[in-house]
């Protein structure tokens, strides 16, 4: 049961494609991240064994509990990559019902299927029965605000097997705009028939946010997206809130021992060249609000080699403490 791996309340990564990638699950582990999802990967890209998807949801055994996320549309595809993922033995598979970009969406995929909720019914259940491994689902609220909302059909997706259920705050046409409508997802939690998990997620940015979620929507556990990029320290935070200690700030030196961290074992990973494609999104979450931080962060996005990325945090880290 997913249910028996998870604490009391969980704070997790969200999965995103291209952030959540094994170097970068390994140290939000670290700092605390209780649950874990890999990247996103397309069903028919698993049946057709392309090595880049294999890539992204491999995983270490430090990254338990873990979840392999698959995302699809037919029903075939789905049950085929389903049980790919099962020989794999993570701790369980979740469904990609959440995803709103359109290269995703627009194909009937991620939340593309909120348009149509029996059809994504069929399809979980199908998955469920396909496999031995628990599963899971994330989701979000509704496709817009004019079609039917999870909370009018939670209870038949938890009906077909399904052990957690995590839920974004946001429709489908929203994308990542406006607020999260977390009062939707407590309208999911307070359905006396729901007895399985629900995660909830959207506009988690600080642990004092966390904690107000946490009691006002009385969620079974949180999942952070957008606001971990480049802040695994997040995760600490949260951690030491919910222990009723008053959150620690990481110093300028902490973030680059870690961002440097980060960008060695992404080479390891996926050498040299991809590594320092995949670290430009990082840097500037690293170092949000330092002062001074914008010319180094040109020179990083346009470093060739680690080596020069080493040397510009260096002369970063100096040129703040000098002041």
């Amino acid at each position: 049961m997913i249910r028996d791996l998870l604490p009391k309340f969980s704070v997790g990564l969200s999965p995103m494609d291209e952030v959540t990638t094994k170097e970068y699950r390994e140290i939000c582990k670290s700092y605390g991240a209780d649950v874990l999802y890999t990247e996103f990967v397309a069903s028919d890209a698993l049946i057709r064994d392309v090595e880049k998807s294999y890539k992204k949801i491999d995983f270490t055994e430090k990254q338990r509990p873990i979840a392999i996320q698959i995302f699809g549309n037919t029903e075939q595809s789905l049950i085929d990559a389903a049980q790919k993922v099962e020989s794999l033995a993570p701790d369980w598979i979740d469904i990609n019902w959440g995803c709103p970009m359109k290269r995703i969406a627009g194909k009937g995929s991620g939340s593309g299927i909120l348009i149509e909720p029996d059809k994504m019914i069929y399809l979980t259940k199908k998955i469920v029965n396909s496999v031995h491994l628990p599963v899971s689902v994330k989701t979000r609220i509704a496709y817009d605000y004019t079609t039917k909302k999870i909370s009018e059909f939670a209870e038949k997706l938890q009906d077909t097997g399904i052990q957690l259920l995590a839920i974004h705050g946001r429709t489908k046409q929203q994308m990542y705009k406006g607020e999260a409508n977390w009062e939707e997802i407590k309208c999911v939690k307070e359905n006396p028939r729901i007895h399985i998990p629900i995660f909830g997620n959207g506009d988690i940015n600080s642990a004092k946010k966390l904690l107000e979620y946490k009691q006002k929507y009385l969620v079974d556990g949180i999942l952070i997206g957008r606001a971990a990029v480049g802040n695994p320290f997040l995760f600490r935070q949260c951690k030491e809130i919910l222990e009723n200690k008053t959150p620690y700030t990481p110093s300028l030196e902490e973030k680059i021992t870690i961002c440097k961290k980060h960008l060695n074992m992404a080479v390891e990973n996926h050498g040299e060249r991809r590594a320092i494609i995949t670290m430009k999104k990082f840097y500037s979450r690293y170092f949000i609000g330092i002062q001074g931080f914008k010319p180094y962060k040109m020179q990083l996005l346009e470093a060739q080699t680690v080596l020069e990325i080493e040397q510009i945090l260096t002369r970063f880290y100096y040129s703040v403490s000098s002041k």
